[in-house]
């Protein structure tokens, strides 16, 4: 496997316990154990989730980085990071909140699609 398509599988890898750690304890408001924890007690909670992050986030990074022996700058990196963040993010939202999307979140992600053709540009 090469190094670019490694990166980007570690980065969806990663942004899903990302997404999960920030956001998961609001899916868990109603479960009674949960609710039951302190606020630093939930923090502890999504620190455990996003060290799993951090163990995906940074190898990726290393991987895809051209001053590795990756295919990609930093600036790519970091608008490919951004991309997968928003779109792991909104496959969240959909299924654990059943949030719809609406036209100008298509439009949004389109210009997003757009930034990344942009950058990746030689």
């Amino acid at each position: 496997m090469n190094n670019g398509l490694l990166c980007i599988l570690m980065l969806i890898a990663s942004n899903i316990f990302m997404t999960i750690a920030w956001y998961g304890h609001i899916a868990l408001k109603g479960v009674r154990w949960f609710d039951s924890l302190p606020l630093f007690g939930v923090i502890v909670f999504s620190w455990g989730i996003a060290f799993f992050e951090y163990c995906l986030q940074v190898p990726a990074n290393r991987f895809g980085s051209a001053e590795f022996g990756g295919p990609f700058s930093l600036l790519e990196l970091k608008v490919l990071q951004e991309v997968i963040t928003l779109t792991v993010f909104t496959v969240f939202n959909i299924l654990v909140f059943s949030y719809h999307i609406k036209w100008n979140h298509i439009v949004g992600f389109l210009l997003l699609v757009a930034a990344v053709y942009f950058l990746f540009r030689k």
